[in-house]
């Protein structure tokens, strides 16, 4: 079970630019995704690189698809990469509330005093 993401102590308040470095894939996913994670207060200076290798794997993934668009054709090697990319994409999502399923996690370890009134407890013997 993965830990519950909460609001840092010292988040970021607004969004950093973003690297120049970056593909223009990756920058228009980081202005996507930035403004979420500055309004949830998740994101500290420390997660920045992690972001940016989300982006950059964002980034991967759609140039690699236009290359097949491209072309025409589905190129062996470039589709393991773009799967990597994809898989890696998906991985640092979750670590940052960026699925359905992480951003449900975002808040949940708050104080939690009267667990019978949650209706998405699964599992356990009610009161």
């Amino acid at each position: 079970m993965k830990p519950a993401l909460s609001p840092d102590r010292e988040p970021l308040t607004k969004t950093p630019p973003a690297p120049k470095w970056l593909s223009e894939d990756a920058r228009g996913e980081w202005k996507r995704i930035m403004p979420r994670l500055i309004a949830d207060r998740i994101v500290t200076r420390a997660d920045l690189t992690g972001i940016e290798n989300y982006c950059v794997a964002v980034g991967h993934v759609r140039a690699i698809e236009r290359t097949f668009a491209a072309t025409g054709t589905l190129d062996k090697t470039l589709f393991g990469m773009q799967n990597r990319a994809m898989q890696t994409a998906r991985q640092l999502a979750a670590e940052y509330g960026l699925s359905p399923v992480s951003r449900a996690r975002v808040g949940s370890n708050a104080a939690n005093d009267d667990d019978d009134d949650n209706p998405l407890t699964i599992g356990r013997n009610r009161r």
